[in-house]
């Protein structure tokens, strides 16, 4: 089937070939459709002769400036594109930018830097140009989304030295104006400025639990567009109005969405004015029926908690029940996708997330899901080449409209590398390898969800999913009588999954439809309509229940397990239970069959064993219980149970205040305002504790802030740990990508980075000085407490190799700060580098003594 559906999909992308269609064409299905995201100016460069535009923006091969990637380089990919699944191109946004910001030595590459809403940046290319890219799509039965900004222009003022709310001229800083009526305004100084009331004069979002500064003030620095003023909405509405016109777009993707209020986004999508309409009159005025808008709601939520799930669906549908946009990025699906399959999370939390997506959203079908994007790190930046095959299969087989981030099917690992040998990350040769293993995998899994409705169309229901991570996950799609089963193993050792309620007759077939690592056999349900199954490692594996059932297969003697005295265990514990007709049965934890106990019943088949609780750390945490008779291919019913086991400190560090100015005492932080006067990087203690094989490691910062808004709870400052694990062998002493070597006699085998955006946990055996390592799962856990300035990091026995003891073990903590990559350093400071050392001195400014566990 794999073969057949890549067949078909290549031979597709060659018919279409080279075909021009109309500008305007009927909208699709939107539920049906597969996007592919692309950077474009990191995607392709099809036009050297627009690269440098003399500003001195371009630098090809340079992470911060234009690399010269642009519409008619895309435009030549779309075969490449078209192979992979994809049915739609999402581009960011075209629009004439500001080429650079003097303020931070940043280039506008990205578009999000607006400085002319209705024109094409010439970096890009021409009018025309995007004209024939929709036409080139439209040919190919594919769809063109733009990215669009309603929220702020590029960083054309600021202000320095304070902000008087009253006097919106006192403590401004001028850089220029967009070129773009009325947007050019932006003088507070000039009483007709003030009167048009384009912007919010206001600073920058200091704290973005207040709903003020979310939707009044600057969002890093870019200048805030007054959405409530009626001016400015007409003005945005005829600017965004004019590419479906003039360029055949098909849908928006709305950045920034959470910092406009709803009732502009309403506005945008549904006015009357006939001299500016609503996008959806646009859309009905050149065919498109169903002008799909989606929008950006940053929010992640903690498991088993729905707050930023609802929030977003606020921006779907008002509280009132109003519509406002017709989709929204599904972020907390990502947040769960990356954590469970990435950083070996309990299964359950994806199994929540799933259910209540369902729950929560009304439209879940229409919601846009993805694994990584250009503002976050990379999926293979902490996780596994099988982990992001088993979220790409479960974005594949959920509801909600899967996007592919470029590169993705070529195992990019960088947040923003390019795909075209001149650019950034490129490592000097294009990467589009139709022949790479992801670019199948990927194109395998679209063939799978088109040829299979259900899977765009149905309704998950959650069947078991491990509380304990990494383990087993199941659900069933349905829809209008067809159902599938679709199963996970997410840990890196073969799992049982037993007793799973199929909620189909006992009898039942199950047809393979596709399997990770193979078609999977065909399967008969059993009594009660459940199935119990061995899953391999890493595996990921969908079944079609067929039509009609075969017999009932007969019972099984299976072997018992007795009920258990409590369901709360401060230790290890004694179970016991019946083993008929068998001598021999395993004792299964959490589906763990790699460390299965092999226990042996007595001669009236009563056996019993003693559950090792040692690597049981989370009280919050359930835990199953089987006795698997693997002769018999059968198990007892499941037990669950929790342990609550007390966490001992090991060691308490203080660390002098004030010390974070580098190895050499000369290095300064960043001279952008958002780092303030907080000294993020100053490490005052360090507390660790151990329960069993867990660890548990306590940093007191100077003090944690939360500027950008991050999800793991602070920003401004990477922690980057590294820990020697007693008795084992090898290890190393460099530390990737901080241009240093970690202190004489200490060799470490567990290397943790974690930041705002990040939480990445790599092993030695590929480190070097710019490779982080070998991604390893599970990973950690991180909570803060601002009240204390405390980052709290647990990591479970399984992410240090189960350790016998964590006595010897040695920990290692630095601070500096990460964007993609470690910030540079220079011999001065810039608005986001650090200053007073060489480029190549190491990035550390501040660091712990290592500390060895007694």
């Amino acid at each position: 089937m794999r073969a057949a559906i890549l067949a078909g999909l290549l031979a597709l992308a060659t018919a279409a070939g080279a075909a021009r269609g109309p500008l305007h064409v009927p909208s699709p299905d939107w539920r049906d459709q597969v996007i592919y995201f692309v950077l474009t100016d990191r995607f392709d460069n099809g036009d050297p002769g627009n690269d440098d535009q003399g500003a001195g923006e371009f630098q090809a091969g340079s992470r911060g400036h234009f690399n010269g990637g642009d519409l008619r380089g895309l435009a030549r990919r779309l075969g490449y594109i078209q192979g992979l699944g994809a049915t739609a191109v999402w581009i960011t946004p075209p629009v004439l930018n500001q080429w650079v910001d003097p303020a931070v030595g940043y280039t506008g590459y990205h578009g999000y830097w607006a400085s002319d809403f209705r024109r094409v940046d010439p970096h890009l290319g021409t009018l025309a140009d995007l004209q024939g890219l929709s036409r080139a799509l439209h040919g190919r039965g594919m769809f063109l989304v733009q990215d669009i900004v309603l929220n702020h222009t590029g960083n054309y003022f600021g202000y320095e030295g304070g902000w008087n709310p009253a006097d919106p001229s006192a403590f401004y800083v001028n850089r220029g104006a967009p070129t773009q009526p009325p947007f050019n305004l932006n003088d507070p100084r000039r009483a007709a400025d003030r009167q048009a009331g384009v912007y919010h004069w206001t600073p920058a979002i200091k704290d973005f639990g207040d709903p003020v500064q979310e939707a009044r003030f600057q969002m890093s620095g870019l200048d805030d567009l007054n959405t409530g003023n009626p001016l400015v909405r007409r003005a945005l509405r005829e600017s965004y109005g004019h590419w479906l016109r003039a360029a055949g777009v098909d849908a928006f993707r709305v950045d920034t969405a959470f910092y406009v209020p709803p009732d502009f986004l309403r506005d945008f999508m549904q006015s009357s004015d006939p001299k500016a309409p609503g996008m959806r009159q646009v859309g009905r005025a050149t065919g498109r029926h169903d002008f799909f808008v989606f929008g950006e709601g940053f929010g992640i939520d903690r498991p088993f908690d729905d707050t930023q799930m609802r929030k977003i669906e606020r921006y779907v549908r008002s509280d009132d029940g109003r519509p406002v946009l017709p989709g929204m990025l599904n972020f907390p699906l990502y947040g769960a996708l990356g954590d469970v399959f990435a950083r070996g999370r309990p299964p359950a939390e994806l199994g929540h997330r799933i259910a209540s997506m369902m729950r929560v959203f009304s439209q879940p079908h229409r919601m846009v899901n993805f694994i990584d994007n250009h503002d976050v790190d990379r999926f293979l930046a902490g996780g596994s080449v099988p982990a992001m095959r088993q979220a790409l299969l479960a974005m594949f087989t959920l509801p909600g409209i899967p996007v592919i981030y470029y590169g993705t099917e070529q195992a990019f690992s960088g947040v923003r590398s390019a795909m075209f040998a001149g650019g950034w990350g490129a490592g000097g040769r294009d990467r589009f390898d139709a022949a790479a293993p992801l670019y199948l995998d990927i194109a395998a899994m679209a063939g799978l969800r088109r040829t299979n409705p259900l899977f765009s169309r149905g309704t998950p229901t959650v069947l078991a999913g491990d509380g304990v991570g990494p383990g087993t996950l199941a659900w069933r799609m349905d829809h209008e009588g067809q159902s599938a089963l679709v199963v996970f193993n997410t840990a890196d050792h073969e799992a049982l999954l037993d007793n799973l309620p199929t909620g189909a007759p006992a009898g039942s077939v199950l047809l393979g439809l596709y399997g990770l690592n193979g078609k999977p056999v065909a399967r008969v349900i059993g009594t009660d309509g459940r199935l119990t199954l061995r899953l391999p490692p890493r595996s990921g594996q969908v079944w079609a229940f067929g039509r009609g059932a075969l017999p009932a297969p007969p019972p099984t003697l299976a072997p018992t397990l007795d009920a258990l005295s409590t369901d709360v265990f401060d230790g290890d514990f004694t179970v016991s239970g019946q083993a008929p007709g068998t001598a021999r049965l395993q004792l299964v934890v959490d589906g763990d069959l790699q460390r299965a106990q092999t226990v042996r019943a007595d001669a009236t088949g009563r056996w019993s064993a003693t559950v090792d609780t040692s690597a049981m750390s989370d009280p919050d945490a359930q835990h199953r219980l089987t006795a698997w008779s693997e002769a018999k291919g059968a198990g007892s019913a499941t037990r669950y149970f929790h342990v609550d086991r007390p966490w001992r400190l090991l060691a308490d560090v203080e660390d002098p205040a004030g010390d974070d100015h580098g190895p050499g005492g000369s290095y300064r932080y960043p001279t952008d305002p958002s780092w303030g006067d907080n000294r993020q990087g100053d490490l005052r203690r360090v507390r660790v504790r151990g329960n069993g094989g867990a660890l548990e490691i306590e940093l007191t910062m100077h003090r944690l802030t939360t500027v950008w808004s991050p999800p793991n709870g602070f920003d401004h400052v990477n922690v980057t740990l590294y820990l020697e694990l007693p008795g084992e062998p090898g290890g190393a002493t460099v530390m990737p990508l901080q241009d240093a070597r970690v202190p004489a006699g200490l060799r470490w085998h567990r290397r943790l980075r974690i930041g705002g955006w990040s939480n990445v946990l790599t092993g030695a055996e590929t480190a070097d000085a710019a490779n982080e390592g070998t991604p390893v799962s599970p990973g950690a856990t991180l909570s803060t407490d601002p009240a204390t300035e405390t980052l709290r990091i647990r990591l479970p026995a399984a992410a240090l190799g189960r350790l016998p003891s964590l006595s010897g073990l040695k920990l290692y903590v630095t601070t500096w700060d990460y964007d993609g990559v470690y910030r540079a350093l220079t011999p001065e400071p810039a608005p986001y580098g650090f200053g007073g050392g060489p480029r190549d001195g190491a990035k550390v400014m501040d660091d712990s003594p290592v500390i060895a566990l007694p």
